[in-house]
């Protein structure tokens, strides 16, 4: 198991912190978004669904846990902007997947590529992966842009594999291995 890193991880204008008991109000604000949640697989949420993600969250601290999952918040200063997290699909073989989501006002000035970097880093470092995957909707072009970004290589563009809020949907798949560059 890897040793416990010091939270929160910085970045140059970020950091990435453990989930608290007073996210609450920033869950809630931004997941109720119609726009944020349209390319989620979720709809909007309500208050009493954001403190149930928010209890379930704060129960994923490390990939090597019982959880096998990291999900940290992106705070800009004392604002609180999105989130990044990180799951094991296949623990023994050491892959995973990456998920971000970031406040639309904050959209185009590379805090979640800033983000993601830093987990992606974190994520290969401390946990010795194999290989770290994105799946995005296919729509969703920021996330798209994003995913390349930081390096991570489209390997596959699904064809109306998801239904997903009344419709088909496509989904991308990106990936990074060990041996990448990044």
């Amino acid at each position: 198991m890897p040793t416990e890193p010091s939270w929160p991880l910085r970045t140059e204008r970020l950091a990435l912190r453990r989930y608290r008991s007073d996210d609450v109000g920033w869950m809630a604000s931004l997941y109720a978004r119609p726009d944020v949640a349209r390319f989620l697989l979720e709809d909007p949420w309500t208050p009493q669904q954001a403190q149930e993600n928010l209890t379930k969250r704060m129960t994923k601290n490390g990939l090597d846990g019982p959880s096998g999952a990291l999900s940290l918040t992106i705070d800009k200063g004392e604002q609180s902007i999105g989130d990044v997290s990180v799951w094991f699909t296949d623990q023994p073989h050491r892959v995973a997947e990456i998920g971000w989501v970031l406040d639309p006002s904050h959209g185009g000035q590379g805090y979640a590529r800033e983000a993601v970097r830093a987990v992606i880093r974190f994520a290969f470092d401390e946990y010795d992966l194999h290989r770290l995957v994105a799946q995005t909707d296919a729509r969703n072009e920021a996330s798209a842009r994003l995913a390349a970004s930081v390096g991570m290589r489209q390997e596959a563009h699904h064809l109306q594999d998801y239904w997903s809020k009344g419709e088909w949907t496509d989904t991308l798949i990106f990936a990074l291995l060990s041996t990448d560059p990044r």
